[in-house]
């Protein structure tokens, strides 16, 4: 069984794509890590992440970098959604994905394109989203416990300013798949958000499986 979970940053994807993970004991792929490996990797160069060919050329970084503790970072963040918008390197991470969501037994994706582009054929497709004051609001506590100064304000322009990008990319937009079930996280605890998410994965899979 596939599962993808689309969905913009900070709404709570990573969390319950885990959680589905481990309620269908399935391996999980933060799809995102990939493109922050490589905007970092970009960084680490002294390049700049808007530049195709060095993004590009980062695009071959090792497995090992992805239990990098810096890829959690803001800089990475930014910079993932800063080379996620070239086409070229979309292209060159997209069959690492589609490796992965294809081994025996299926997987659980999340990102922003999984149920468009990456797994179209996923057995049960999530758009999890919540409002961008409350995505905020969540990144900003994360950032402060890790020792963060940034404020706020900050952090809420960061996330509009990504929400633009992914969103109005030509590449592989950020969009609800339109088989895709939307669960929306703004006023949810994170115990009710997974319970609701295992129950619309539930229900998408009684919808496929053809009748006796």
């Amino acid at each position: 069984m596939i599962i993808a979970v689309d969905g913009p940053a900070a709404s709570g994807k990573g969390t319950i794509a885990r959680a589905l993970a481990r309620h269908y004991k399935l391996p999980h792929l933060d799809t995102g890590l990939l493109y922050r490996a490589v905007g970092l990797t970009v960084i680490d160069k002294g390049g700049d992440p808007a530049d195709a060919a060095a993004a590009i050329g980062a695009c071959g970084f090792p497995d090992a970098m992805l239990d990098d503790p810096r890829l959690k970072g803001d800089a990475a963040g930014n910079a993932a959604s800063v080379v996620s918008a070239i086409p070229a390197v979309r292209e060159a991470l997209l069959e690492r994905q589609r490796r992965f969501a294809a081994q025996p037994g299926g997987a659980v994706l999340d990102g922003r394109d999984i149920g468009t582009v990456i797994a179209p054929e996923a057995d049960a497709k999530l758009f999890v989203r919540a409002t961008s004051a409350i995505r905020a609001r969540r990144r900003h506590d994360e950032l402060v416990k890790a020792g963060s100064t940034l404020s706020y304000d900050r952090v809420l322009a960061d996330i509009k300013a990504r929400d633009l990008r992914d969103s109005t990319r030509g590449a592989a937009p950020l969009r609800q798949a339109n088989d895709a079930a939307l669960l929306d996280t703004s006023y949810m605890s994170v115990e009710t958000a997974i319970a609701h998410a295992i129950e619309l994965v539930e229900a998408q899979r009684a919808r496929s499986i053809p009748p006796a």
